[in-house]
């Protein structure tokens, strides 16, 4: 009996020794701290200095994946809005309102009180809600038409505070005349230079002097002055484009000396067939 018991002390101890051999390898190595804690996001930032992707509030560097040639014209397109803006916000800031223009007036807190799409007829006076006799319009800038809304309102509602914004700009108006495709009265919707108006005329013919273009502008004392605009230098990039137009201006296009050879031409051809047909020709 000695002999079986040791036996089985000794399978007894053999297995307790191989249990715990394999539990040792199976038990997972603890973790590093520092590994296992989620990464920040500068540590996400620092990691991009030679990755493909950015964050989404990483603006400084540019993606490898977008070419030079995109970059660098979203960057011109940015230029120019920053170089245009200023002055359509100027256009409308200084706006003096007349018959036609579309405005819309807006009471904070009080729709009842407010309008949209108000066009502004031709005596100049738009009605609205508890105001008799309407307000006068024409002339005003939309900062100066808000004042007076305000003041008579401020009868009725406590610190009114309105709003007046202009929808659509129709009463400015100037006018293209002489040598070019389209010649004619258009809408001043926005601020615009002479060149910016030939183009929405169709352009300066080839029988137009782009040098010795006029812009006739009357002045305060009734009489209309002319400014020479030299066109010309403009589109060759050897003058500014920065002759503006004001409402009521008349670019006037002259004709150059192809126009007078072609009225030349055209005046000696007509003696011909009257010469040749009969046709007495006036002196």
């Amino acid at each position: 009996m000695t002999m079986y018991r040791r036996m089985a002390l000794a399978i007894v101890t053999l297995i307790a020794l191989t249990a715990g051999i394999a539990a040792q390898t199976d038990t997972p190595a603890p973790k590093d701290p520092q590994k296992a804690r989620p990464r920040t996001t500068s540590e996400q930032k620092k990691d991009q200095k030679t990755g493909e992707r950015l964050e989404p509030d990483d603006t400084s560097r540019v993606p490898s994946d977008v070419s030079p040639e995109v970059q660098a014209n979203r960057t011109e397109q940015i230029s120019e809005e920053e170089v245009i803006k200023p002055y359509y916000n100027n256009f409308f800031s200084t706006y003096k309102l007349g018959p036609e223009d579309v405005i819309s007036v807006e009471v904070f807190n009080h729709d009842r009180y407010s309008r949209k799409g108000i066009i502004v007829p031709p005596n100049g006076r738009i009605s609205l809600a508890l105001i008799n006799g309407g307000v006068f319009v024409n002339g005003k800038t939309t900062a100066e038409v808000e004042e007076i809304i305000e003041k008579h309102y401020d009868e009725f509602i406590i610190n009114p505070e309105v709003t007046v914004s202009l929808d659509k700009a129709m009463s400015y108006r100037y006018s293209v005349m002489g040598d070019v495709l389209q010649p004619g009265v258009r809408l001043m919707s926005r601020r615009m230079t002479v060149t910016e108006a030939l183009a929405e005329a169709g352009g300066v013919l080839s029988t137009g002097d782009k040098s010795k273009v006029y812009v006739l502008r009357r002045q305060q004392t009734g009489f209309v002055a002319p400014i020479t605009v030299n066109v010309s230098k403009i589109y060759q990039g050897k003058a500014p484009d920065s002759t503006y137009l004001v409402p009521g201006d008349q670019i006037v296009v002259p004709g150059n000396k192809m126009k007078k050879v072609k009225e030349w031409l055209g005046f000696t051809s007509v003696l011909g067939f009257a010469r040749i047909f009969g046709v007495p020709v006036p002196y």
